[in-house]
Formats: structure tokens, C-alpha cells, sequence
């Protein structure tokens, strides 16, 4: 295996991090009985299944190429759940519809049409496709937060947007490691691919970290309800 003990750690723990977040929200969800902020929630796992085939890999020694490819395939349709379920919220803020798609057509034409992306091959069209329905659905959850501050901490939200930098510095990192250091790949630079993974378990954990805020500022208002 390419990866010291260290990072093993670090990759672990953004993993159960992010899975330990989505638990938190659908707690959340049942406190409040918002159904809505379930779905949302339940439509984390995709990602969080996801993360165990990056593992998968690594655990190949980074031998098996289709564990990686199919974890992209997986973070698409959980980008997707994603969008889907915060355009679900969007609808309980009592806005118009109309308003929601439309950020969502905006943020796609932000992050740039899908058809430049296109590449040779499948899976590097996968992940770019990924890429820009994730840039659409941090838009939505950014309208969402703004409307109503009582379905997601900003801790939360921030945590998500996080996912950004550490993409940014995982690209940076990995021609950090090809191009100026020589490896083969990032991840046989352990220097680098640890600095870059660790962005993911701090993004991680602010979405677990607010998630948790949330369920004791609830629980607190209800005991205040209750003692007045």
C-alpha cells in the first residue's frame, strides 16, 4: 500500500466524518420532523459510498483503477441527490420554484458548459459533469441558508463550499507531485497527498461539527419552550 499510516488516518476519518455528518442532519431532520432535511441527508450517502471505493483503492496499492472510476461514478449521482434534495428545501422557504432552477441554470453556466469538458475518456467526462451539478447544488444551498437560517448551521454550509479548496489544492498537489517532484501519481507523494486530503477531513468535519449545533440549539429552544 502507497499510503503511511498517517494518512490512512486522515482519509478514515474525513470518510466517517462525512458519514457521521449525514447522521447528524437526518437526527436533526427527526427532532424537527422536517422530512425534507431526512432527504437531504439520506441524499449524502451516495458520497459516503463513494469515499469506501477511494479506499478500496488505496488499499490496492492504487492497482485497481476501477475502484477509482467507479467511485467517480457514484459522486455523480450523489451530486445529483444533492442538488435534487436542496431544491427540495428550496421549495419549504415558500419562494417561488422558478427562482431555484434558475440559480441552478446559472451556477452550470458559471462553472462552465458541460460540453467543454468533454474528454476521451468516460470517467474524466464523469467527474467533470460531477463537478459542475456540485457547483450547483453549493448555489442552491447557499439560497437556501440565506431563506431559512433554521434548516442548516453556517458551519454547515461553509463545510460544504470547503469541498472547493480542497479540490483547488488537490490539483495543485498532484502537479506538485508529478511535475515538479517526479512521482508517478499524488498519491505515491505522501508529503503532498496527505496535505491535500487533510482539507477534506477539516470540510468534513464542519459539516458534522454544524450539524451537531444545530440539534443542540433545538434542543435547547424546546427546553426553554417547556420551562416557560
Amino acid at each position: 500500500m502507497l499510503l503511511s499510516f498517517p494518512n490512512w488516518i486522515i482519509h478514515l476519518s474525513s470518510a466517517l466524518e462525512w458519514g457521521l455528518g449525514a447522521a447528524l442532519l437526518f437526527r436533526y431532520g427527526r427532532l424537527c420532523n422536517r422530512r425534507d432535511i431526512r432527504i437531504f441527508a439520506l441524499s449524502m450517502l451516495p458520497h459516503w459510498s463513494g469515499s469506501f471505493f477511494v479506499l478500496g483503492y488505496h488499499v490496492s496499492g492504487d492497482s485497481v483503477p476501477l475502484l477509482l472510476d467507479l467511485s467517480e461514478l457514484i459522486n455523480l449521482f450523489g451530486s445529483i441527490s444533492l442538488l435534487l434534495a436542496t431544491l427540495n428545501l428550496l421549495k419549504s422557504t415558500k419562494k417561488a420554484p422558478s427562482v431555484g432552477f434558475a440559480a441552478a441554470l446559472g451556477a452550470i453556466i458559471i462553472s462552465g458548459k458541460p460540453q467543454s469538458y468533454l474528454g476521451e475518456d468516460i470517467f474524466d467526462t464523469i467527474l467533470q459533469l460531477s463537478s459542475v451539478v456540485y457547483i450547483s447544488f453549493l448555489v442552491l444551498l447557499f439560497l437556501v441558508y440565506r431563506r431559512d437560517r433554521t434548516i442548516f448551521s453556517g458551519l454547515t454550509v461553509a463545510g460544504f463550499w470547503f469541498v472547493l479548496v480542497f479540490i483547488s489544492v488537490t490539483i495543485f498537489c498532484m502537479y506538485l507531485a508529478t511535475v515538479v517532484r517526479g512521482f508517478p501519481t499524488l498519491s505515491h507523494d505522501d508529503l503532498f497527498h496527505g496535505m491535500a486530503e487533510s482539507l477534506l477531513t477539516i470540510s468534513n468535519l464542519m459539516i458534522a461539527i454544524g450539524a451537531h449545533r444545530k440539534i443542540r440549539e433545538y434542543e435547547s429552544n424546546r427546553a426553554t419552550k417547556s420551562q416557560g
